[in-house]
């Protein structure tokens, strides 16, 4: 069970929000919405260990992450809003690397694979500088296909996708919830699970 518990973020003079309390167990989805500014992606962080919260604690399996920081990070998979790719790279090249330095090595062969299922067939091998940013994010994404981590964070990961792609990204999270793992997603699109398995938080501005 991931958990946070009266959870406070300032951004210098600004209480961006306070006495945030939620847990999530494996199986389930929380979902984050909310304008602009309004902390989705700071929350994201502090939940990822990137970012300390002004007050409170998250913790994970009953332990504060802040004290059990390198476990915790291997349990965890964390895509930014930002792609993250590197326009000299391939794709291919993106993914394996990606993936190596987050200590989850994947095959040249997997990888072709996960960027065939994201919709990036024959596209392994062209510069990424070439590629449209929803094909760039669709790289990004590829480190979901075998991705084993428990704790998937996940933050407006739909931006510039077609409908394809995000249905492509719905079939990965709905196989992650199936496998017992748990997801924090922020997107205001439909992730079409079933009511069973997510639950909404609404960040206000």
């Amino acid at each position: 069970m991931l958990t946070a518990t009266e959870l406070e973020c300032v951004r210098g003079n600004r209480t961006v929000f306070q006495k945030l309390t939620f847990s999530v167990v494996p199986g389930e989805c929380l979902q984050l919405t909310g304008p602009n500014g309004s902390g989705k992606t700071s929350l994201i962080r502090i939940l990822c260990g990137l970012m300390e919260p002004s007050r409170g604690t998250v913790s994970w399996k009953g332990l504060d992450i802040r004290h059990v920081a390198e476990d915790y990070r291997t349990c965890i998979t964390y895509l930014g809003h930002k792609p993250g790719i590197k326009e000299e790279l391939t794709p291919l090249e993106n993914l394996q690397i990606t993936c190596g330095l987050n200590g989850r090595e994947i095959s040249r062969s997997r990888a072709i694979c996960a960027l065939e299922y994201m919709g990036l067939t024959d596209r392994e091998s062209g510069l990424s500088r070439f590629l449209s940013e929803g094909q760039r994010r669709r790289i990004a994404l590829a480190r979901l296909v075998f991705n084993t981590s428990e704790i998937w964070l996940l933050d407006e990961v739909m931006t510039a996708l077609d409908r394809n792609g995000m249905e492509s990204v719905q079939a990965l999270i709905d196989g992650h919830l199936s496998r017992g793992g748990l997801a924090i997603v922020a997107t205001h699109q439909d992730l079409g699970l079933s009511q069973g398995q997510l639950q909404r938080i609404e960040l206000a501005a």
